[in-house]
């Protein structure tokens, strides 16, 4: 193993010391990822699946603005175990060289990402491990394209509740129902009944407005454990590929679009038709509440006293 290779999955104090003077990069890491897989070249690791560990290491170039205590900001731990997950389900690999390869290029399509070690290791093909350890990086002057990937981007049905379908009889059997759908869920609503605090002041009234979307958002989250409040694109990607019905709270998503939506939270029904062509979604269903005049999704209107969907 190279001294590189053993300082990046050594103590942080070990590769300080090697690196001092120097301006290393900063670095995020998984470790001890187990999966049971099929994979290998001998016959007798033919249908049966055994476990592979990962360690991965990932080295970020710097973030050029202020963090913000901001997720969508940097390179997620769930990017590295979405390309691992991402390289496992391509096809049957007879090779660990191979998969390492894979996990290692996909991650390197990441913009932060700019030298990757990673570590596989088979757990149940003798006394101890037995694994391959590999070191990329992204070369700046002759970059190679990224392989072309599948589309595995989620296409979510968004769904409106009105005030009334959040406090209706029911709000359980819609959710078994958004639950049992293959595509993933996301929940939205507008501001409870009472009326926010008023500010005369037209940008502060936006942010007190989504502020009172969400806090509408958390009662419903109340009202069934599954419905999960949720307010980056990082959370939201998570929760559309691990099957998590989510309530979106709007603050951060729209004050932060570049190409924002052109009304507000007063008409919530519309905010929601633009939060779901910002995710590219399935469509919009609307229950208890008039459909907006114009959609870039396709519209379902559900009348609140029907229990099926």
């Amino acid at each position: 193993m190279s001294n590189e290779t053993s300082l990046a999955f050594d103590h942080p104090e070990a590769r300080a010391k090697a690196m001092a003077g120097d301006a290393p990069l900063d670095r995020i890491s998984v470790r001890d990822h187990v999966v049971e897989v099929e994979i290998g070249a001998f016959q007798a690791e033919r249908g049966l699946t055994q476990r592979v560990s990962f360690n991965v290491v990932v080295e970020v170039r710097p973030v050029d603005a202020e963090l913000d205590d901001d997720v969508d900001r940097i390179l997620s731990y769930d990017r590295v175990t979405e390309a691992i997950a991402g390289a496992l389900a391509e096809e049957r690999l007879n090779l660990l060289e191979t998969l390492a390869e894979r996990v290692a290029e996909r991650i390197l399509g990441e913009p932060q990402a700019m030298r990757v070690f990673v570590r596989i290791e088979k757990l149940d093909r003798g006394p101890g491990a037995l694994g391959v350890e590999i070191v990329r990086a992204v070369d700046e002057h002759h970059a190679r394209p990224a392989t072309p990937q599948a589309d595995s981007t989620p296409h979510p049905h968004v769904v409106f509740l009105s005030n009334d379908a959040i406090t209706s009889a029911n709000l359980g059997r819609w959710l078994d129902q958004l639950e049992a759908r293959a595509e993933p869920v996301i929940l939205c609503v507008g501001r409870a009944a009472a009326q926010p605090p008023q500010t005369g002041h037209k940008m502060t009234q936006r942010r007190v407005d989504l502020l009172a979307i969400e806090q509408n958002a958390w009662c419903l989250g109340g009202r069934d454990d599954r419905c999960v409040v949720v307010a980056t694109r990082t959370e939201l990607d998570w929760a559309m590929k691990n099957g998590q019905i989510s309530v979106w709270a709007p603050s951060k998503i729209v004050l932060d679009a570049v190409d924002g939506p052109r009304v507000g939270p007063e008409d919530p029904v519309a905010l929601a038709a633009w939060f779901a062509g910002h995710m590219e979604a399935s469509d919009l269903m609307v229950i208890g509440a008039e459909p907006p005049h114009a959609a870039p999704v396709d519209i379902i209107v559900q009348d609140i006293t029907e229990s099926g969907l």
